[in-house]
């Protein structure tokens, strides 16, 4: 009776299994098609997403985004950009790096409304194809002092008129923008696109939108998403590096991949600034001198070290200037040194003004963009002065006190003899009567007389005349 019941059971659930894997089989026909999937003779695009301003983040973005397309053999990356611009040497980095790309790289300006200004304008004109979304622009490419991010070397004036050639107010200025203009100058000459109004990009600051950009020739097509550019610019032909030109198979693409900023990307953005550079190096030099003299601590140690490491990290992708971080410690050692030596402020003076100094040197590159703010300079120079002063003073002053417990209180303290005779004795010291010994035959000592000790012998003190 219970097999039969088995049986119909069985028998009642296997048009439900058959469903089961009907429905399976229904599941995994509808499985997107993925880009391996595809024909072999299907291209491929990259996509590179950069929202913000260009530093050393970016450039590592840029840089790790098109070694993995030439890894995937894409057919062409398009780096999806909308910046106010950013860093004049990462800037350089990023175009060099699409220079020397094996893949084809679209530069994009999108979405709508967004901008591609300053060091984006460059990037835009080293690319491969350049192209912009409707409602873009690009322009205002002239180089801006860190110190001032809002405007050109130009005062901010209201009587001064909007259009014309920016005036430089020093030598170095007019080379700073005579070098830009130039730079820009080659890459619209290597592109094919319009030099002149780069130049005037350059020296007047002048932006232009996405249609005006097409009638000047500063850009080859305008797309309204990614899929209408990859299709408009299929059948085109680019010149690579070493003077090879690849004919643009992109139309239909299928999205390989997109690569956005991610942990690495922020945490770079953030150290790669130089003010933030500078005092990480400063935290994680002081942090590590605080433990110095005070062994223990832990803590100082420990934040020192991770700051000091970040630092030196951040230096390495920064144009360091090796004098200048010469001085810095050369500074410290002085300001460290004025606790030590009577010279009367000299040290403490010629530290602070070494350290100032080997500050504003420390990544002078002739980039206008890297400096650290000199308020930052006076402000850390200000503090260090301080905070080493007292930091060492304590310091010493610790050192040099007399212990105050164990064997080393006994070595270093004044006892006075309760009795004595025959070459022994007790003596009172610090709080305790003692039984002790004459270091010496020749010692005659009386009650009263005060005594130092010289060694212990177990609980024996070992003793001679104070004097």
């Amino acid at each position: 009776m219970k097999l039969s019941l088995k049986l119909s059971v069985k028998q009642a659930l296997k048009p439900f299994y058959l469903l089961l894997v009907f429905a399976g089989l229904m599941l995994l026909s509808q499985t997107p098609t993925r880009a391996d999937d595809m024909p072999a003779d299907t291209p491929t695009a990259y996509i590179i997403q950069v929202k913000g301003e260009i530093n050393t983040g970016t450039y590592d973005l840029i840089h790790r985004g098109l070694l993995a397309a030439a890894q995937q053999k894409a057919d062409i990356v398009v780096l999806q950009i909308q910046t106010p611009g950013g860093l004049y040497t990462s800037m350089q980095d990023i175009v060099q790096d699409i220079m020397d790309s094996p893949v084809p790289v679209a530069t994009y300006v999108s979405p709508s409304g967004a901008r591609a200004a300053s060091a984006g304008t460059y990037i835009l004109y080293g690319s491969h194809i350049a192209a912009m979304a409707p409602g873009t622009n690009i322009g205002a490419a002239t180089p801006i002092r860190m110190i001032d991010q809002t405007s050109p070397f130009r005062p901010p004036d209201s009587s001064m008129p909007d259009k014309g050639p920016i005036k430089p107010h020093s030598t170095l200025e007019q080379k700073m923008i005579n070098d830009a203009a130039a730079y820009i100058r080659g890459l619209a000459e290597y592109r094919n696109r319009n030099a002149q109004w780069a130049e005037k990009a350059v020296r007047e600051a002048e932006s232009i939108s996405a249609p005006e950009a097409l009638s000047k020739k500063a850009i080859d097509v305008i797309a309204d998403d990614v899929p209408d550019l990859l299709n408009k610019i299929d059948g085109r032909t680019v010149k690579m590096a070493h003077g090879k030109t690849i004919r643009l198979h992109t139309k239909g693409a299928v999205i390989d991949a997109t690569k956005k900023a991610d942990l690495r990307t922020n945490l770079l953005d953030i150290i790669g600034n130089p003010n933030i550079a500078f005092l990480l190096l400063i935290i994680g030099a002081y942090g590590i001198i605080y433990e110095v003299f005070h062994p223990g601590l832990i803590l100082p140690g420990v934040v020192g070290a991770v700051a000091l490491i970040l630092a030196l990290f951040a230096m390495h992708l920064l144009p360091t200037n090796y004098t200048g971080l010469a001085l810095i410690g050369l500074g410290i050692a002085m300001m460290i040194g004025e606790a030590f030596v009577p010279s009367f402020g000299a040290l403490g003076i010629g530290g602070a003004i070494a350290f100032a100094v080997g500050a504003s040197m420390l990544f002078s590159s002739g980039d206008p963009t890297m400096g650290i703010d000199p308020w930052l300079i006076a402000g850390t120079t200000l503090v260090s002065v301080g905070f080493l002063s007292v930091l060492v003073a304590v310091a010493i002053r610790a050192q040099r006190r007399h212990p105050t417990t164990g064997m080393e209180e006994l070595m270093s303290a004044v006892g006075e003899v309760v009795s004595w005779s025959q070459g022994e004795g007790e003596v009172f010291i610090t709080g305790e009567v003692w039984k002790a010994a004459a270091a010496s035959p020749d010692f005659i000592l009386n009650k009263g007389d005060l005594v130092k000790v010289e060694s212990i012998d177990g609980l024996c003190l070992i003793i001679r005349p104070e004097q």
